[in-house]
């Protein structure tokens, strides 16, 4: 039997003192006074040797502030200042002028503007002479202070220059200030102990369809994120598509921040749902995916971004017929230039079908190359982070809370015209928790390294599970319950290896409500699992039900029904449960098959934004935009390897 818990490697003198058969941390064996041993006594507190992570940190990695073009160049008026003002607690305006502030304030922010052009819409803004002394400067300025309409032309010329890779404006001297002064801000804001600023920006390449990667138009964004403070992040600039628009060449980049400055760095995919197939593709410029590119690619992609505002990424009904919670927040119109997409793109796309893949794959390469944990974030451009279906301000600065703004047009098709995705389509989410020992940079990277974070669409639930071998089910109800689940088990993200003869995997779980939020509706196990002739089957177990609710056949035997009052956008806790604690153990486990665990979570159903906005402004919308939700938790996934 072997348990594997992914965690930082133990100094030399707490590793000295494990192998002597001692636990890190434990009590001191003594010191020497005078030539005899006097003994320390057992210490009364029973916590001041815990050292595991006991707090759930929530936050938003995927943010962007004016200095995006695509935010700064169309209304947002608000700095990264604002973008932490907010996210710590403080009143902000928005930029038609409302006032905004969150239910509570965030843990941490990742301010994550675009690397192409960074800065250039401040730029403009500011009719910066040495810009418009240029005749794409001109332009732009133009176009910005010219009818929405041309301002938006103005961007999505630039961000076909993100896909050309041939920018149209580019000076270094300007990129070092920006970035300078973006690191300054965030170190400002940064106190570690009681609000983190990581440092952090977003690659925002889309295939050219050149290099092979596949047809023009596929989205292949990544948010890179920093561990370190200005005296590492300064010595770089950000890499961009400008550089290159191969995530390999990122990867090279990566790796040489890494030697370079002794510093650390992830990258975190988003929007497979707009990729074409293209994001989790197992052929890689036009050749099978190599062991060598698995294994880079499981380096420095530890996460996917698997929920936010322009779709839910978890799972699709076509790929799971038999999920009714599937359909979540579903976007699936084709790729960010709105080229159609067709059935067979679908497994490339989302988590549940990457994650079966993966394993797959691992079967062939040896490595799995998505061995992912899960986070939400919301991609918003208004420099606001507002998850709340309550508090939702939108994603761009023409989404801000008004009578019509459920009317606007987010795609269309660029050859016909065709509306793809209306603004009342968007998903007010989502959120990134992270259990760490405390709130500053070093935790919270390192908690996503090892991939013990979970996602949420919105709302702020508190989750937990422990896989093991030997878990009882009474040991669910121990006030302990963390310290046994490390002691003898793996949280979300680790790995469980050579199951002992008769034994299955055994879950500890524990879930609880947002305190400002809706009560529980189930939790579910998610597995996936590769069968012995190479292909994967998936099957969701509901492990707990609210309101005294059998299992039947794996599945609640009936809905949670709704207390959504639509009309008042209004619903009440009558229903469901404030807190779930389980002991589950998988009844099918093969221990022969590669397989992996991931918990939901749905809350109870509550009015959705646009329910609220009808209410707030008297209007009636058309049937067929909801005006309800589940809000959800995914957890990263627990991986069983024979």
């Amino acid at each position: 039997m072997s348990i594997k818990l992914i965690s930082k490697p133990l100094c030399a003198g707490t590793l000295l003192f494990a192998l002597l058969g001692g636990a890190a941390g434990a009590q001191d064996t003594g010191t020497l006074d005078q030539g005899r041993v006097v003994e320390k006594p057992e210490p009364y507190s029973p916590y001041v040797d815990q050292h595991f992570p006991q707090r759930v940190l929530w936050g938003d990695a995927h943010h962007h502030s004016s200095l995006s073009v695509d935010s700064g160049m169309i209304g947002n008026n608000n700095s990264p200042d604002v973008s932490f003002r907010l996210a710590r607690g403080e009143e902000v305006t928005s930029n038609s002028g409302l006032r905004v502030q969150l239910v509570r304030p965030l843990d941490f922010l990742v301010v994550t503007d675009h690397a192409e052009y960074l800065g250039i819409a401040k730029l403009l803004n500011e009719a910066d002479p040495a810009l418009l002394a240029t005749d794409v400067g001109k332009e732009w300025y133009a176009k910005m202070n010219g009818s929405p309409q041309e301002a938006w032309q103005a961007v999505v010329s630039m961000q076909k220059d993100f896909t050309s890779g041939v920018p149209r404006f580019s000076d270094p001297k300007v990129t070092r200030t920006v970035w300078e002064d973006v690191v300054d801000i965030a170190s400002r804001f940064n106190q570690p102990g009681t609000f983190t600023a990581l440092n952090g920006y977003e690659w925002s390449t889309v295939s050219n369809g050149k290099d092979g990667s596949g047809p023009a138009g596929a989205n292949l964004h990544r948010v890179v994120i920093f561990r370190d403070g200005p005296d590492r992040v300064k010595q770089i600039v950000p890499f961009s598509a400008f550089d290159s628009g191969d995530p390999e060449k990122l990867w090279e980049f990566m790796a040489a921040y890494e030697e370079n400055t002794g510093g650390q760095i992830l990258a975190i995919p988003h929007n497979g749902n707009i990729s074409n197939g293209q994001m989790y593709a197992e052929v890689i410029k036009g050749s099978d995916m190599t062991a060598g590119y698995a294994e880079r690619r499981a380096r420095w992609e530890p996460l996917m971004e698997v929920t936010q505002e322009k779709g839910d990424g978890e799972a699709h009904p076509f790929l799971s017929p038999n999920d009714e919670f599937a359909d979540y927040g579903t976007w699936d119109f084709g790729d960010s230039f709105g080229n159609p997409k067709e059935d067979w793109m679908l497994q490339y796309e989302y988590a549940r079908s990457t994650l079966k893949n993966g394993i797959r794959l691992e079967e062939k390469l040896r490595v799995n190359p998505f061995k992912f944990g899960m986070i939400g974030s919301t991609d918003n451009h208004v420099s606001m982070t507002t998850t709340r279906e309550e508090n939702y301000f939108g994603k761009l600065p023409s989404e801000d809370p008004s009578p019509d703004r459920y009317k606007g047009v987010f795609v269309k098709n660029a050859t016909t015209g065709e509306v793809l995705v209306y603004d009342w389509q968007l998903v007010a989410s989502g959120l990134v928790a992270v259990w760490a020992r405390e709130n500053t940079r070093e935790e919270i990277f390192d908690a996503m390294a090892r991939k013990e974070v979970y996602a949420s669409t919105g709302t702020r639930l508190t989750v937990r599970i422990f896989g093991g071998w030997d878990f009882r089910p009474d040991e669910v109800q121990r006030p302990d319950f963390a310290a046994q689940g490390y002691a003898r088990g793996v949280p979300m993200g680790g790995d469980l290896t050579d199951a002992p003869d008769s034994k299955a995997p055994k879950f500890m779980i524990r879930a609880l409500r947002d305190p400002d939020g809706a009560n529980l509706d189930r939790i579910q196990i998610i597995k996936g699992w590769l069968n012995a002739d190479g292909t994967t089957e998936e099957r969701i177990y509901d492990v707990a039900c609210s309101d005294n609710r059998s299992i039947e056949n794996r599945r609640c035997n009936r809905t949670v029904g709704s207390t959504v009052d639509v009309a008042d956008a209004s619903y009440t806790n009558s229903i469901g449960e404030t807190m779930f604690m389980v002991h589950w153990e998988d009844p099918d486990f093969d221990p022969s098959q590669s397989a992996f665990y991931y918990m939901r979570v749905i809350e109870i159903p509550t009015p959705r934004w646009t329910a609220y906005d009808a209410k707030r402004f008297g209007i009636t919308m058309p049937s067929e935009v909801p005006m309800t939700v589940q809000d959800r938790a995914y957890t990263s996934p627990i991986w069983y390897t024979p």
